[in-house]
């Protein structure tokens, strides 16, 4: 790792409504995670992941990829689970709280 750990874009609030995101390199990323840049590579390759941008040929990911991270992780070695099982189970979870999101959303126009 070469001792960048993340890089910060900052956008402009005002007329395009933006507001400050962080975003990790891949190292990083590792780093946050505990995990190695090789595996989360793979994890990207299975869609598992995805970066936000490419920046000068460098994966920049949201700082939300830590926590999803972590998800796979305990999928992995607490369950047993492989990575296309973990897959799975993390799409069924995001359509669940989509559709979550959306039963909330009908319930308050009541």
């Amino acid at each position: 790792m070469d001792g960048t750990s993340y890089q910060i874009a900052v956008y402009q609030s005002g007329q395009s409504g933006r507001i400050e995101r962080e975003q990790l390199t891949l190292d990083g990323l590792a780093e946050r995670t505990g995990l190695h840049p090789d595996l989360i590579e793979r994890f990207v390759e299975y869609g598992l992941i995805e970066p936000a941008q490419l920046a000068d040929a460098q994966m920049l990911f949201d700082i939300e990829c830590v926590l999803r991270l972590r998800k796979i992780e305990r999928l992995r070695r607490d369950l047993g689970v492989n990575t296309t099982g973990a897959a799975v189970i993390l799409d069924l979870l995001d359509r669940m709280i989509t559709l979550q999101r959306e039963n909330e959303s009908l319930i308050a126009r009541l």
